[in-house]
């Protein structure tokens, strides 16, 4: 039975939200999360919920074109769940590097990119004309996603926001990207930050943020944050 506990923020009556954290190429460990989430949802039905996918889908895991591939295809969950993804850092620097700009090829190389390309079947040491093999689907799926979602008394967004300055002033590499100042600040940011983008050995609920990203690639779980009315819950696989 899924462990829930007072929340520092609300949805709405009849919404709840899966928010997943950082996939990093774990195809296996997503799709078990997948799955897992449905058991829940067949175990405690409710009328509106949302799968949100917080970013970084791709680079350093083993099949980063899976994980892709299965969010295109859609998650194996019941058909009247919603879903949401939104963009990583990771996604923005191989969306650059795979626009030819030279410098982000080298960042998405070093940064973990390579096995991504070996995820589809090409050598990294090869030439870089090679990666227009990687399929437009994909590409197309890159480009369209969104950089944050709002919701009740929360804001999900990959990294985090910068304090004191208004949503709609954020720059996309803050969101992207951001650690310090976010991640220290005490004060109010308008509304609950669920993120990833910074590893943590287990979930952190704090007043004014979330943090997800429990380190799937690197031997922790992938974890999906459960938030219903005021409640909060994780699972993690």
């Amino acid at each position: 039975m899924l462990d829930l506990s007072p929340a520092p923020a609300t949805l709405p009556p009849g919404r709840r939200i899966y928010a997943v954290g950082d996939i990093h190429g774990c195809a296996d460990r997503l799709a078990a999360l997948h799955e897992a989430i449905a058991g829940d949802l067949a175990r405690r039905p409710i009328p509106a919920p949302l799968v949100l996918h917080i970013g970084d889908y791709v680079d350093r895991g083993p099949d980063s074109a899976g994980v892709i591939a299965a969010l295109l295809a859609g998650p194996a969950l019941p058909p009247r769940v919603e879903v949401v993804n939104l963009m990583g850092n990771h996604e923005r620097t191989m969306l650059d590097a795979l626009a030819g700009e030279r410098a982000a090829g080298t960042d998405w190389l070093f940064a973990g990119g390579k096995p991504t390309l070996e995820s589809y079947g090409l050598d990294p040491e090869g030439p870089r004309e090679a990666w227009a093999a990687i399929p437009e689907a994909h590409r197309a799926f890159l480009r369209g996603l969104r950089l944050h979602h709002a919701e009740g008394g929360y804001l999900f967004v990959h990294a985090g926001i910068r304090p004191g300055v208004a949503l709609e002033d954020q720059t996309p590499e803050d969101l992207l990207r951001i650690r310090q100042p976010f991640l220290y600040t005490e004060q109010d940011l308008g509304a609950v930050v669920v993120h990833g983008h910074t590893p943590v050995k287990a979930p952190v609920v704090r007043a004014n943020r979330i943090a997800i990203d429990t380190g799937a690639v690197f031997g922790g779980p992938l974890t999906a944050a459960v938030l219903e009315g005021a409640l909060v819950g994780f699972i993690a696989v």
